[in-house]
């Protein structure tokens, strides 16, 4: 069966990640993995013209491992010494998918090293393991290609440099490393859920991504609660998406989603992994986060919602966690179970004013108390702040309805 560009496109969204990792093992070279399975890539849209190999991934492998190969070795005849040091670290490494799995939480913890600053390091990750162009990357950052683009070289250098293994922390060290792997991996989710700039909403690859990496933090580390709550939280924002843009492209807000559309299998695994971080009674951050998104979940309609409980989850999370987000987040709870008057209150002591999410807020609490010229102020000051054109719609259309 003939294979177009798009099905290439979909094994590479598939399997890059994957091939990288297993290349950056054999070689100990970020750049030579990531330019021999570009390389592989290529070749694929050449080779696989008439059908896909029986085992796509293993191909891309050693594809680009040969090809790797072979360039370093015309590299090491010329005495490129960093091109002899990659070929002794390849020689006799044997190349099998059973590792892949490992590989790519090498290469997960590689780039979330506490060596590289968190910006960099999610760059660094969507890069790598997602597959992204630096010109994807850097449209996520707000930053120019360029400028990414140097980001990118100089956190590759470093690893190099400073001789950052490729391997999983020793056990002493995981507690604090594994926070800063969910940290990059839930900033991916979180801006493929709510894209920071950009005509679209979702970027649903960017979720799926995420998802996929803490599935596999998950099974590698399933003792691990954070990493479990961190998942359930995922799957259950996850089991929205089909209902949060309406056909026409606009914002649906959750009190008017159509919730039959929700994912139920996503809601139900989200629950079970909930009910799992609740028997082992050791409430992290994202494990509360994800209780919350249950609560939701469970409700049939947005006045069903169990609003007391969620305040009371919000109050455990202040604690856990005690940020200008969190409070804002626990005053829409409280909007609903005390009044918009009392939350009102709690937002005006945050300061959050170059956060659009604030006066969004703001202005729909004083729409509901009726002040409506403070609520177009608020609306000004959120379209003004909000980078993505399907928010700035929303908003825009809020505003129109008080004047």
């Amino acid at each position: 069966m003939p294979v177009s560009a798009a099905d290439i496109a979909g094994v590479f969204r598939a399997e890059h990640g994957r091939a990288v990792a297993v290349l950056a093992r054999v070689f100990g070279d970020l750049d030579i993995a990531e330019d021999a399975v570009q390389e592989a890539f290529a070749a694929a849209l050449e080779k696989w013209v008439e059908g896909l190999p029986p085992s796509p991934a293993g191909w891309i492998i050693t594809t680009a491992r040969n090809r790797a190969i072979d360039r370093l070795r015309r590299e090491a005849s010329r005495e490129d010494k960093h091109a002899q040091a990659a070929l002794l670290h390849a020689q006799d490494e044997p190349v099998e998918e059973g590792v892949v799995r490992d590989d790519r939480l090498r290469l997960i913890f590689t780039c979330c090293h506490p060596a590289l600053a968190l910006n960099v390091r999610v760059a660094l990750t969507l890069r790598l393991l997602g597959g992204l162009t630096t010109s994807e990357i850097a449209h996520a950052f707000l930053v120019p290609e360029a400028t990414m683009a140097q980001r990118l070289v100089r956190a590759k250098a470093k690893i190099r440099t400073a001789g950052i293994p490729y391997r999983v922390p020793y056990e002493a060290d995981l507690p604090e490393r594994v926070r800063g792997v969910l940290v990059v991996v839930y900033l991916i989710f979180n801006e493929g859920y709510a894209a920071s700039s950009g005509d679209e909403l979702i970027r649903s690859e960017l979720c799926l991504e995420a998802i996929r990496l803490g599935r596999l933090l998950v099974s590698l580390m399933p003792d691990e609660p954070e990493a479990v709550g961190l998942l359930a939280l995922m799957l259950l924002q996850e089991s929205r998406r089909p209902a949060r843009v309406g056909a026409d492209g606009a914002l649906i807000p959750l009190p008017q989603q159509d919730r039959s559309l929700w994912d139920r299998d996503l809601v139900a695994e989200g629950h079970e992994l909930v009910r799992r971080c609740l028997r082992r009674g050791a409430p992290g951050p994202y494990q509360l986060q994800a209780a919350i998104n249950a609560v939701h979940s469970e409700a049939a309609s947005a006045s069903d919602t169990a609003w007391d409980q969620i305040v009371q989850l919000y109050d455990h999370l202040l604690a856990l966690t005690p940020t200008p987000i969190v409070a804002l987040n626990r005053a829409v709870a409280v909007a609903e179970v005390d009044g918009p008057l009392a939350a009102l209150t709690l937002v005006d002591d945050l300061d959050l004013g170059n956060y659009y999410l604030f006066h969004a807020i703001r202005a729909d609490l004083l729409t509901r108390l009726h002040r409506f010229p403070e609520a177009v102020a608020a609306y000004d000051a959120a379209i003004t702040l909000t980078t993505n054109t399907t928010e700035q719609a929303f908003l825009t259309h809020q505003r129109a309805r008080l004047t």
